[in-house]
Parts: C-alpha cells; structure tokens; sequence
C-alpha cells in the first residue's frame, strides 16, 4: 500500500513564497499571548500559562506548526506546542537539569557524557520551544550563535580528546543556525582527525521542513559521513512537506535516524507508536528511539508510567517488524545515561539451557555450548589499542 501525506495548512492570506521561506517561519513565529489569541482559541489554563509560564520556560511556535494543531485544548500538537497551567504544578518529581548535563560540561557548550562522544551545543535558538524540553536549563535564551570564544574552546576540547569518535550538533536546535555557520563549523570539525561521525539533532524537518533545501543537503553531504536526527513524536507531524524534507536526506545519502518521546495524551498508545514508526520506515527513515518523557520542570502532566510505556512495547514487539520498531529507553536521572527495556520472554535458566516463550506463545529451549567449546577470536589484539583509547576517552 503507497502511503500518502498530507499538506499542511496554509492560510490563504499569506504569500507562498513566504511561507516556504524558513527564515520567515522564524521571523513569524508565534511568542507572546496576543500571537497565539490570534491563532488559537485559547482555554482558561492555557491563557494563564503566558503569565507565569514563560518563567518555567520560552513560549514559541512556527506558523507551520500552529498550522497542524487542532482546535479542542487536548490535541496532541497542541500539547506539544502549547503552555498550560499545569506546567506549574506541584510535581512528583521536577529536576532543572534532568540529565546531569551541568556536571558533565567539561567545556564552554560541550556535554561529555559517553566516552566515544560529545554533545557540541551550538546555538540556545529552537523554532518550536517543547513544553517537554529535556534542556530547559539551557534552551531559550536566545543566543544565535555561540561566542567565538566558545566555540574555540569547544573545538580544541574535541581536538585534545583523541577518544571522540562522535561529534552531535544539538542546543537549541542547529539547523536555526544559517548554511554558512553549519558549513564553518562541520568543515572544522572535518579537520580533525579521530572525528569520524558527525550527527545533527533536529526538530526543522517537524516544525519548518521549508528549512530542508537543497544548499543544506549539498552541505551535510560534502562533509559525510553525517547522520540526521530528526524528532517526529506523532504521525500528524508527517505532512507532505515533512516527508520532502526527510527524503531529500536520504536521497542524498544521509541516514534519517528518529528519536520520538513517549507523551501523555499525544502519543502513548501503540496504534499511534506503529503508525508513526510505519511511516517513517516507508520514507527510509529508521525508528531509532522510544524515549521515557525525561522529568523536566514542567513536564510532569506529560509524561507516562514506565508501566505505560511497557505495555505499548509489549503490544508492538512482534507485530512490528522489527526496522520499524525503536528501542524504548530511559535517561537515568542525573547523569546517569541511557537504560533500555526489551521483553523479557525468558522463564527458566541454567548454565546449561534456557527456556522461553514467544511475543505469540510459542515455547521453546535454547541448549549452551559447554564451556570448553569457548574461545576467544585469535585477533581480538589487533583492536585492543583502539578499545582502550575509546574507553579512556574522557581522561
């Protein structure tokens, strides 16, 4: 079955030419109470968000993306885009910086937090401001660009850490930042040596796919290899011009990986997982991760039970290939990083054998080798410097 997409609204008063332009999108976007009044038929939490809300975080939409919400105040777009008075309440668990990032920032606008890779925060600008923002300690204050000082400090960080294997562009959103900045910093990037991967985090393909031009591909692909993390957490969110946009990407040989967030009332339901995951996979784009909502201040009306979110896995596991179905993972609190969950379809274990069953019912065992038929490759030496620098990288 072909899957069709389709096209945004476009308010008739507008121009087209300017609204396929991004950098109207940005010029245009929706920021104080009286933008989204016009927009939006607003309700009474919704309205008393802007007075104290933008204290808990930035407010801010694209036109295009006000564009996909619905009317009723419970819409999934909506929810993602939208301040509530609920931000503000007593929570059970709020954290200013979820992931520990503060205490892993060894450099202006660096983030190590894994051995082999380093989040390099390149701008404080998103288009779209999510009320679930992991980053809400950094995010929003509007600064373009990085300090020339920064960023100088950033790159020769990652030049004296010869165990960075993966540089990931992130802030804020990278792509807010102009072709000729992201050309300046991937080509430095590019010039050093143990920087093999470079990965871009975005959510432009989502809130303003008019940002996706073929300068910006031509970009990305002069300096391969360079992943593209995009950000889709409904199906809603594919419009035509979001499908364009993702397969100019792959089209031009860069690898579409997606990271979603399990969302309280916008997308914890397995029909709603599969049909976003379906999609992607058909636009060559891979569901990559399932992430737990992390427990950001604000964000306690939004996010799920881990219990939840097992039982949306468990309805997937089998009947979603298995391209199509991403990793349900959560961020330890804190710094913790990442732990995954799968099945558990094991129900007894020996050193000799272990029994299980099936996603279907299915039962079988599965018999060991005896431990005098292990042995270890002849080989392993020859990688083992390489192991070492990787696990070192962060001394």
């Amino acid at each position: 079955m072909k899957l069709q997409f389709k096209r945004a609204p476009k308010p008739e008063s507008i121009p087209t030419a300017d609204w396929n332009n991004w950098t109207w999108q940005l010029r245009q976007s929706l920021k104080s109470l009286s933008d989204f009044e016009k927009a939006f038929n607003l309700d009474e939490q919704e309205r008393s968000a802007f007075q104290e809300g933008a204290e808990v975080f930035n407010i801010r939409t694209t036109p295009y993306y006000a564009g996909l919400a619905g009317p009723q105040s419970q819409d999934p777009i909506r929810r993602i885009l939208m301040p509530n008075a609920l931000e503000l309440a007593t929570p059970a668990q709020a954290m200013l910086d979820p992931l520990g990032e503060r205490k892993n920032n060894p450099a202006p606008r660096i983030i190590h937090r894994y051995p082999d890779r380093v989040l390099f925060l390149v701008t404080d600008i998103c288009s779209v401001y999510c009320r679930y923002c992991t980053r809400k300690h950094f995010t929003g204050q509007e600064q373009a660009f990085i300090k020339n000082n920064e960023y100088e400090e950033a790159l020769s960080y990652i030049k004296s850490h010869t165990g960075i294997r993966e540089v990931i562009l992130s802030g804020g959103d990278p792509l807010t930042i102009s072709d000729a900045q992201l050309d300046r910093t991937l080509f430095d990037l590019r010039k050093i040596d143990h920087v093999e991967i470079i990965r871009v985090g975005t959510r432009m393909p989502v809130v303003c796919p008019m940002r996706v031009s073929e300068d910006l591909v031509k970009i990305l692909k002069k300096h391969k290899p360079v992943f593209l993390m995009s950000h889709f957490n409904h199906p809603r969110e594919l419009t035509e011009e979001a499908a364009q946009a993702v397969e100019k990407f792959v089209d031009n040989g860069i690898p579409v990986m997606n990271q979603m967030v399990l969302l309280n009332g916008v997308n914890n339901h397995p029909a709603i997982v599969q049909a976003l995951s379906r999609r992607l996979l058909y636009l060559r784009a891979k569901p990559y991760y399932m992430f737990q909502c992390d427990p950001s201040r604000g964000t306690d009306h939004l996010r799920t039970s881990i219990e939840d979110s097992l039982e949306i896995q468990k309805e997937l596991w089998g009947n979603l290939s298995g391209l199509a179905m991403p990793t349900l993972s959560l961020d330890i609190p804190d710094g913790g990083g990442k732990t995954y969950y799968v099945p558990n379809y094991e129900t007894q274990s020996s050193s000799e054998k272990r029994m299980y069953r099936g996603w279907d019912g299915v039962e079988a065992e599965y018999v060991n080798p005896t431990a005098d038929r292990i042995q270890k490759p002849l080989d392993a030496e020859l990688y083992f410097s390489e192991w070492e620098s990787l696990k070192n990288a962060k001394t």
